[in-house]
């Protein structure tokens, strides 16, 4: 983020949006842009986008762009869809743009039948087309990566249904060895039924509107070995089913899991309990119908309505404290979901979240993220660096690795803060260290009292060389950062500086 000018935040954007202003310099109308338009506003001064088939004039958005001009310029003129997902995919840009929508791009569709898998077999199509010569060698491996996963939906995805004069089965095939529970997420609402099953970064999705209520409750049985996953409902009625329902769009698909729009739930606080002087352990309640598991390594994504605009912001579920008994347990309940959140009195959006009171609800996502517990399991010595509430994924990291991870030599947990003061459940990390001699914590503070006998400072190249070492010369390493961008940022750069691989290095971004 950078430092924007007086009078240019998130509130003053949407009360500019609503003041009734032309924002697109188009007064009114919404055109069809092609790509030679397109490409003509490509200056600050005059700054047309498009995502996902959407033109935006956002040169008015510029002074309110909280990662400034220069990272909107970088799509200026162009499709910029990968870019905004790999920075802010989380961000609702539809409602935070609406008023400044242009209009479609202009595109010749191709003409594949409508339905499953055709959407992989369209960005088949649509990548052989683009095969010019300089980017041959990058879409032929794209091209074999799609039809790679072609052949997985066609071999190994069905689904079918049972009923009996109480129940309704919807049985899920996937043969994926290794079937758990964090790679079934169900989700049941209002006669409409939602089952994704997740394959690495794609997902296989069963969505339909069910012919007849069921109650409220949804049972899901895994047969991990085979990676069968049934999903049962019980009828409210004990009638006979023709069918089990009209089906959605994306019914039956097997895609890239960022091709798929986000899905949330409405879920309730019902506890909401003081950590630090800014900082809240907030628990919110899944839905009866819903059946997920958040895995050790992502986020989620948190959506509410603000003076009547959409605003989403990503958070790491952690565990409700940790635990010291090193017991092999996920310790889920299945119900519930922790967020350990810091109230700044400047945020709209956390204000509006310490706001909330016990029984409100609030829309959350499926989870997303790229860090897999494959890389804790292949490494003998783990080392996180965290600054502020860039502790939220070591929570859950801390306990896969101290009671799944037998191979680890050491874990090591640096924390950086501002004060004592901000340091996130201090009492317990303390203890943890006491009960396992793998783990260790040191706590270093950039604005310490004068009472502190602890290490003192910011994240520096220094540092790091004093306390991110090797167990022994060839240990295999795994050293995971989480924290503000530059902290995040420069903690990167110092470790490879230190001779550390990308390989060896995890960054937790949204």
């Amino acid at each position: 983020q950078v430092p924007l000018k007086p009078g240019r935040s998130l509130m003053d954007w949407i009360r500019l949006t609503k003041s009734g202003k032309d924002l697109t310099g188009l007064k009114g109308r919404l055109i069809e842009v092609t790509e030679d338009e397109l490409a003509k506003h490509n200056k600050k001064e005059d700054c047309w986008i498009c995502i996902r088939g959407f033109v935006y004039n956002v040169t008015p958005y510029m002074e309110y762009h909280p990662g400034g001009e220069d990272e909107l310029m970088k799509a200026a003129g162009t499709d910029g869809t990968d870019l905004f997902d790999q920075v802010h995919r989380w961000v609702n840009y539809e409602s935070m743009l609406k008023e400044c929508l242009v209009g479609r791009m202009a595109v010749k569709p191709i003409a594949v039948p409508k339905g499953l898998p055709f959407v992989l077999l369209h960005q088949f199509l649509f990548l052989l087309s683009r095969c010019e010569i300089v980017h041959f060698l990058l879409s032929f491996m794209e091209l074999l990566n799609y039809i790679f996963f072609l052949l997985l939906y066609f071999l190994f995805y069905s689904y079918d249904w049972f009923q009996t004069d109480s129940l309704i089965t919807v049985v899920i095939y996937t043969k994926q060895k290794d079937m758990n529970a964090e790679l079934v997420i169900v989700d049941c609402q209002d006669k409409r039924l939602r089952g994704e099953i997740i394959m690495d970064d794609y997902s296989y999705l069963v969505e339909v509107d069910l012919d007849h209520t069921v109650s409220e409750e949804v049972a899901v049985n895994i047969a991990e070995k085979i990676g069968k996953v049934e999903i049962i409902l019980k009828k409210k009625d004990n009638i006979h089913w023709k069918m089990l329902g009209q089906p959605w769009e994306c019914h039956n698909t097997f895609i890239k899991r960022t091709n798929r729009e986000l899905f949330y739930r409405k879920c309730k606080l019902v506890s909401k309990t003081e950590v630090t002087h800014d900082t809240k352990l907030f628990c919110l309640m899944l839905p009866k119908g819903t059946h997920l598991r958040v895995p050790t390594g992502q986020h989620v994504y948190l959506k509410q309505t603000i003076t009547g605009t959409e605003a989403v912001k990503p958070y790491t579920p952690v565990l409700p404290f940790l635990p010291l008994d090193f017991q092999e347990t996920s310790h889920h309940d299945g119900v519930h979901i922790y967020l350990m959140i810091k109230i700044y009195s400047c945020g709209l959006f956390t204000q509006a979240l310490d706001h909330l009171q016990i029984g409100d609800y609030i829309s959350v996502s499926n989870p997303e993220g790229n860090f897999k517990k494959s890389q804790v399991q292949a490494s003998e010595d783990l080392i996180l660096l965290a600054g502020g509430t860039g502790f939220t994924p070591m929570v859950k990291l801390l306990n896969f690795a101290l009671t799944e991870v037998s191979c680890l030599r050491t874990v090591k947990l640096i924390f950086f803060n501002k004060t004592e003061d901000d340091i996130l459940w201090r009492n317990q990390l303390e203890q943890l260290a006491l009960k396992d001699e793998r783990f260790e914590v040191q706590f270093v503070l950039s604005q310490p009292t004068k009472d502190w006998v602890g290490k003192q400072g910011k994240i520096s190249s220094s540092l790091l060389s004093e306390f991110v070492k090797r167990s022994r010369k060839d240990s295999k390493v795994l050293i995971c950062i989480c924290g503000p961008t530059p902290f995040t940022e420069q903690g990167v750069q110092y470790l490879k500086d230190l001779g550390y691989s990308q390989e060896e290095i995890h960054a937790f971004t949204a």
